[in-house]
Parts: structure tokens; C-alpha cells; sequence
């Protein structure tokens, strides 16, 4: 159940950050998602394709649809059309497809590349050293119609907040570096996205600039 006071004091949060609120609906129906859009919220993150799509069928079209689950490449082709920003680009494969894609609907497609930050073996993404032979193969021959627009990360599932601040400081780090020695992908490549309901304002004080919150706005799952 939403609590209209909790998602403005949220945002204020977030925002007084100048950090982008995003409010993970996945598992909420169409109803509940309704209620928090008009209560203002505007972008929303899903984590499988074939809810995304119902919801996307169902709900206002000013909505801005983020993908933050696990993406497979089977999937890139009912969700090229419209959505917003894919957060979870964990291969070059997969940002392949996603540029043919795009290239049918006449899009550009934005798209964050998700690095492997946590100890558990089950998060997917890029290591650090296979980010940076992807990102000099990329910025040597860009694909057509995607624009990466920056990083996601997932940091261990802990109560230990040293460990969740080490984790989140290093891929903040990463992303400057990045941001450093590949001036080609600027001025697009700006978005750090890390930090969730349980570690947000952990994610908030080592540079996160998007934010993906669900429980907290929500109510959590029954």
C-alpha cells in the first residue's frame, strides 16, 4: 500500500542528491503502480519482460518503462520499441541484439552496462577488467542505434555496511575511470546506477545518481 508521505520524503531525498528515483513495480499490478503515478512518479523498473509488457499495454504512455532484470537476447524484440533504458547490458552479445533491434524500430536504444560488484556467484555482469576489453573494443567500433548511458551494480546481499560501502565505492570509482579515458562516450555515458530500498542511502553518499526502489514505495510483497 502506497504512503504518499513516504514517496514525497523519498524523492526530496533522492532528488536532494540530484539523483533519479526509480520505482521498481515488478509484482505490483497495474492498479498499484496507477496509485504512485499519480502521485507523481513518472519511471518505473520491471524485472522481467513479459510483466513489462502487460503493464506497458495497460497504463498511461508518459510512463518510462526501465528493463533492470536479467534481459535475454530472445526477449530484446518485445520490448525494442518503447522501452526507456535497459539497466541490465551484461554482455556483448546482448548489446548486439539489442542495437538490431533497435535499428527495426527506428530507435535509439539507452543502455547501462551492469558490473559485477557482489561476492554472491548468482549476479550477473561484467568484471571490471571485461568492462574495460569490452569498452575499447566497443569505443573502437560503436554499434548502431544504443547509446550507453553508464553503469548498474548490485552490491551483496549483507547487513554489513562497511562491506555494501566498499562494494558501491569501487564501482563509482570504475565509472570515473571510465568516464576519464573514454571521452567518446560522453556527454551520454552519466548514469551510476546502484542502490536499492535496503541500501540506497549507502549507494546516495558514495555518488549514485539512479536509484531503483521498490518495497519502500510499495509496501512489501505479500
Amino acid at each position: 500500500m502506497l504512503n504518499k508521505n513516504v514517496l514525497k520524503t523519498l524523492h526530496e531525498e533522492v532528488t536532494g542528491y540530484g539523483t533519479t528515483l526509480v520505482a521498481v513495480s515488478k509484482t505490483k499490478t497495474p492498479d498499484e503502480i496507477l496509485t504512485v503515478y499519480n502521485a507523481g512518479q513518472r519511471i518505473f523498473g520491471e524485472n522481467k519482460v513479459q510483466e513489462l509488457l502487460l503493464k506497458y499495454e495497460q497504463l498511461p504512455k508518459d510512463i518510462e518503462w526501465h528493463l533492470i532484470g536479467h534481459l535475454q537476447t530472445n526477449k530484446v524484440k518485445y520490448i525494442a520499441p518503447f522501452v526507456g533504458l535497459i539497466h541490465s547490458v551484461d554482455s556483448e552479445k546482448l548489446l548486439q541484439v539489442i542495437s538490431r533491434e533497435a535499428v527495426k524500430c527506428n530507435r535509439v536504444i539507452p543502455c547501462l552496462l551492469q558490473v559485477h560488484i557482489a561476492e554472491e556467484e548468482t549476479k550477473f555482469g561484467f568484471s571490471e577488467q571485461e568492462l574495460l576489453t569490452f569498452l575499447a573494443h566497443y569505443t573502437a567500433k560503436p554499434l548502431p542505434n544504443v547509446l550507453l548511458c553508464g553503469l548498474m551494480g548490485m552490491a551483496t546481499f549483507t547487513q554489513n555496511t562497511e562491506q555494501i560501502h566498499k562494494e558501491f565505492a569501487q564501482l563509482a570509482a570504475l565509472f570515473k575511470r571510465v568516464v576519464q579515458q573514454y571521452v567518446n562516450l560522453q556527454p551520454h555515458f552519466k548514469v551510476l546506477s546502484m542502490g536499492m530500498s535496503a541500501d540506497y542511502r549507502i549507494a546516495l553518499e558514495e555518488g549514485s545518481n539512479m536509484v531503483r526502489i521498490g518495497s519502500l514505495i510499495f509496501g512489501e510483497r505479500g
